[in-house]
């Protein structure tokens, strides 16, 4: 008895200790945290409009310059900017996201680059992710119970057709991993089996095993609102991050993962685990490898921080802000009511328990820089 007592308040003592380290260093981050100090960015810089920097004025110029030629009815110069890639299968895949933007505004030339060149593989790709977009369109983005019968019942009959036009344009091109893709972005809603996602799954990784978006839209389908489980969702996350080659964002499919977790509040058991830690700091030195500038990174930065600080990595937390600078506008923060507050709460307590020394004073960042240098 006196033994268990024992062990009651200790347990006791410890929850009365967090507490106060808790509401010290919140007090601290709140009154005296100055960012600079540690190499970030004053608050009175932090932009919540942005996950990341602008694109470079060159990109822009010419995704403009290939969108107003579309427009014009010119189809050459996307069809050009695409086959560009080559066999870069994730970039490959990049600029047909930019030519579905564009032909969501509008896709005469679309239709004009079909009939030129019926052969085309990366058109009717792109015709065919463009149907699958329309059929989501008409769908929605919510719940199943929050979707009305008639939305859900032309989406239904949308999708099979999408899907067959997937399937005719990987004929075009045996070695085109973006057919499949298609076929896998829509097979949730199209309510496809284990079975029949595995065999489209199998088509897409034997052309492409560590294609991004592909691997982000199976996560989906394994997920528990669709056609898996949370087991099964971190299975695949856990098997994509262990076989990402170096260099490669295909990790980062794992802080998705736990972010869907988040957002079912189905959360806490994986943070407990002690594999998550070892995951996190593990991830952390995959995405070192990873080109700086790959679209992908500033989300995944975000997230990474996020998770970073909750399983008590800190010292990954602050170098991840320290990277992202002063851009705020990605989740988890823009699901706050205030991003600005709780990034700038997030990265002072990363700060804070990574008991971090500051800079000297000729190392840190001016107060007055212009952060919006390039802002389109």
């Amino acid at each position: 008895m006196i033994r268990l007592l024992i062990i009651l308040l200790a347990f006791a003592a410890y929850l009365v200790y967090r507490f106060l380290r808790r509401r010290n260093h919140l007090r601290w981050a709140r009154e005296g945290f100055d960012p600079a100090a540690y190499g970030l960015p004053p608050r009175e810089r932090l932009d919540p409009t942005r996950s990341g920097p602008p694109t470079p004025l060159e990109q822009r110029e010419r995704s403009q310059a290939i969108a107003d030629a579309a427009w014009a009815g010119d189809w050459r110069p996307a069809a050009a900017y695409v086959a560009e890639a080559g066999d870069h299968w994730d970039e490959r895949w990049s600029r047909l996201g930019l030519l579905a933007a564009v032909a969501a505004e509008g896709d005469g030339w679309l239709t004009a680059w079909r009939a030129a060149e019926p052969g085309d593989c990366d058109a009717a790709t792109l015709e065919a992710k463009l149907m699958v977009h329309r059929a989501w369109e008409v769908r929605g983005s919510g719940y199943r119970h929050e979707v009305g019968d008639d939305a859900i019942n032309s989406f239904v009959e949308l999708l099979p057709a999408a899907i067959e036009a997937a399937r005719r344009a990987a004929l075009l091109d045996p070695a085109n991993p973006g057919p499949w893709v298609v076929v896998v972005t829509a097979a949730r809603g199209a309510q496809f089996t284990p079975e029949q996602f595995q065999e489209a799954w199998d088509e897409l990784v034997k052309r492409a095993w560590y294609h991004y978006d592909g691997h982000w839209q199976a996560m989906q389908y394994w997920c528990a609102k669709w056609f898996g489980s949370n087991d099964r969702m971190m299975a695949f996350a856990e098997q994509a991050m262990d076989a990402a080659p170096p260099g490669s964002p295909l990790g980062g499919i794992y802080l998705h993962a736990l972010a869907e977790l988040e957002e079912r509040r189905s959360i806490a058991g994986a943070l407990a685990a002690d594999r998550t830690k070892w995951r996190i700091d593990n991830l952390a030195a995959q995405l070192r490898q990873v080109r700086p500038d790959d679209e992908r990174m500033p989300q995944l930065r975000h997230l990474l921080a996020h998770f970073a600080g909750e399983v008590e990595s800190y010292e990954v937390a602050l170098e991840q802000f320290r990277a992202i600078g002063p851009w705020c506008g990605a989740d988890p923060w823009r699901k706050q009511d205030d991003p600005v507050a709780a990034f700038d709460l997030a990265r002072a307590l990363a700060v804070k328990r990574a008991k971090a020394e500051p800079l000297a004073a000729e190392l840190r960042p001016e107060k007055n820089a212009d952060v919006r240098h390039g802002r389109p």
